[in-house]
């Protein structure tokens, strides 16, 4: 059932799987208006129907934030009623390959970084000032605990998530003088699409990311963000990282195997 959260609006990134997809459901089921956006339009269509058939208010944006003019031209084209967006998420982002940084690959570094940090920053640009105008909104960050520690092999990645973490913290200063929050999310192990993606579809090699591990999902870290913005409004979260319980670090695991 709708609640009083009815006229409120978020905005996703990378609503089209794993966690932008969870928060996307989360959120409308909580009485929001979602705008959820990704590169793969069939899937955002798809989740479009769902919620819809949910009872939820539901816009796509079909642009990859790596392209700022596309970015740019996505939301000046959202009609009236869905311009005053009182969540953002940047969600989209991602890893890719697994290499020594001598031995990495330069187009899966541009890819992490034009997507995870560059997409994050052309995304906040555009609707920033949508929030300052209207002296509220509240931002989230999707980070990682890559974003605190980096582990062998990550390089790029983590030094990508990193940048969220700083970049967030930079954020929530700039914005205090307009009363928009910003919450920086740091999960850990969670199994959605993410391995998947970084071993280029190797699901032996994603399987075994997870094997012997109760892994966060990507309801888990929604029902973390519908918590958050569900707080009263002169409280912040500012930064918060999540792991399962059987994780205490990026190389700190405690495998049931």
């Amino acid at each position: 059932m709708l609640n009083c959260y009815m006229e409120k609006t978020i905005m996703v990134t990378g609503a089209t799987a794993g966690f932008g997809r969870a928060i996307a459901a989360k959120f409308a089921a909580g009485g929001y208006k979602v705008i959820i956006t990704g590169r793969r339009n069939e899937r955002l269509l798809e989740l479009q129907k769902e919620l819809s058939d949910s009872g939820a208010k539901v816009l796509t944006l079909n642009f990859d934030v790596r392209d700022l003019d596309s970015v740019n031209s996505a939301v000046n084209s959202l009609p009236s009623g869905w311009k005053d967006i009182d969540i953002l998420v940047n969600n989209a982002g991602l890893a890719v390959g697994l290499s020594r940084i001598n031995e990495g690959d330069t187009d899966d570094w541009d890819r992490m970084i034009d997507t995870n940090v560059k997409g994050l920053l052309y995304v906040t640009r555009t609707v920033a000032p949508l929030m300052v105008a209207r002296g509220s909104g509240h931002v989230f960050n999707i980070s990682s605990i890559a974003g605190k520690e980096v582990y062998e092999n990550g390089n790029v990645y983590c030094a990508s998530k990193h940048a969220v973490d700083a970049l967030s913290k930079a954020m929530r200063i700039d914005m205090l003088s307009h009363g928009i929050k910003v919450t920086n999310i740091a999960p850990g192990m969670a199994e959605t699409e993410f391995s998947i993606v970084r071993f280029k579809g190797d699901t032996e090699k994603a399987d075994a990311v997870y094997r012997g591990v109760k892994s966060l999902t990507a309801e888990d870290i929604a029902e973390v963000i519908w918590f958050c913005a569900s707080l009263p409004g002169h409280v912040c979260i500012n930064d918060l990282t999540i792991t399962p319980t059987q994780q205490a670090g990026t190389g700190h695991l405690n495998r049931k195997v």
